[in-house]
Order: structure tokens, then C-alpha cells, then sequence
């Protein structure tokens, strides 16, 4: 049960990382600057490592 509790909670916080990066590269797609481009970049690439780890999380469960 406390496994399926922790995937559960698992694949929401991993649902929520996608729809973050999905967010920001819209959000990329719609400013222009080297700066904005650079702050979404390092944006995207820290949830793009935080759903890595959860799914490395995840798949450890199994």
C-alpha cells in the first residue's frame, strides 16, 4: 500500500514537471532576448533533471 501511495505520488509530481516544461517552452517560444532565451533554457533544463530523478524514483519502486 505505502508503494502505491509513493508511485501515486510519484506520477502526480511527475505530471506536474511536464506541464512545467510544456509551460516554459511556450513561454520561450513567445519571448525573444538572449537573456529571456537563457533564463528559460536553464529553466527547462532544471525540470527537465527533476523529472529524470523522478522517474529514476519511480522505476526504483517497481
Amino acid at each position: 500500500m505505502a508503494d502505491d501511495d509513493a508511485e501515486a505520488e510519484l506520477d502526480r509530481r511527475i505530471a506536474a514537471v511536464r506541464e512545467n516544461i510544456r509551460t516554459l517552452v511556450e513561454q520561450a517560444a513567445a519571448y525573444s532576448g538572449a537573456a529571456d532565451e537563457a533564463r528559460n533554457a536553464d529553466r527547462i533544463a532544471d525540470q527537465e533533471s527533476l523529472l529524470a530523478e523522478l522517474e529514476a524514483e519511480k522505476a526504483r519502486l517497481k
